[in-house]
């Protein structure tokens, strides 16, 4: 939920017709950059302020009665699907001429996944589902014989992947603040019972915050060095992984509208320098 942040600020580019070549997404900032590549201003901020008052949304009723906590069949399927209360419009996404990727995480391996908008199907957004799994909390997604899990496991911030693609400009929409330090998971002995089944899952989960803030380190490295632009919503949102508090969520979507509007010639300048 915290990505309602980077929904503000997507939606401000389409309104600017800031466009990109790749678009890579994590969690659920790869379902923010799907609405994004479709052109579906205001599809987002639904999702965070009217969707989840829905009780088949996310909640300790789908994880007893379905596995997960966030109902990924009802958010990415019923909702999303054609003929869904808020679809998606995945055609509109596929005729854009923007790369857009989806990560996930192999959940016997650990090892990162890059879907790409082409390996979906109308009607049928398993990609989606698997790249916002969170170990744990859901239950991994199965695509083509293989189970996947949220992307932010193997690879949170795929900065990488740009630079290996080719990416000279890269602009990063973070889910913190500045100062967040990841800590190690807590609940371990919970966490390693649920993914007993998974245990290189277990292993990166237990090591995800040292590979986290080495990462972050990086990318601030990169900020300095002229190379990336950074979009990061302030401390103390009150806002987490499972917030329901749809005022805090518009407060947040609004802080990512403002935080663009403030530095909107200050990207705009980066991008074509």
């Amino acid at each position: 939920m915290k990505c309602a942040y980077s929904a503000g600020i997507l939606d401000r580019f389409l309104d600017d017709g800031i466009t990109f070549d790749e678009c890579i997404g994590v969690s659920a900032g790869a379902w923010n950059l799907a609405s994004y590549t479709a052109g579906q201003r205001g599809r987002n901020l639904r999702f965070y302020t009217e969707h989840t008052k829905d009780p088949r949304f996310m909640g300790f009723w789908n994880f007893i009665t379905k596995g997960s906590y966030f109902n990924h069949r009802y958010i990415y399927g019923e909702l999303s699907n054609s003929t869904g209360k808020d679809p998606f419009f995945y055609s509109d996404a596929l005729a854009n001429p923007a790369e857009l990727l989806l990560t996930a995480t192999d959940a016997k391996t650990g090892n990162v996944r890059y879907f790409s908008k082409t390996e979906m199907a109308v009607n049928d957004y398993r990609i989606l589902m698997a790249g916002s799994s969170i170990p744990a909390l859901c239950r991994p997604i199965e695509i083509d014989g293989r189970m996947y899990y949220d992307g932010g496991v193997s690879d949170p911030i795929p900065l990488k992947k740009a630079f290996d693609d080719g990416c000279e400009k890269v602009v990063v929409l973070l889910e913190n603040a500045r100062t967040f330090v990841r800590s190690p998971q807590r609940m371990r002995q919970a966490y390693c019972a649920m993914l007993r089944k998974y245990p290189k899952i277990v292993e990166m989960i237990d090591e995800r915050h040292l590979r986290y803030n080495e990462i972050l380190k990086w990318v601030y490295e990169m900020e300095i060095d002229g190379r990336i632009f950074i979009f990061a919503p302030p401390e103390n949102t009150g806002v987490s992984t499972s917030t329901r508090d749809i005022k805090l969520m518009q407060k947040l979507y609004d802080k990512g509208v403002e935080d663009y509007n403030l530095k909107c010639e200050e990207l705009i300048s980066y991008l074509e320098g």
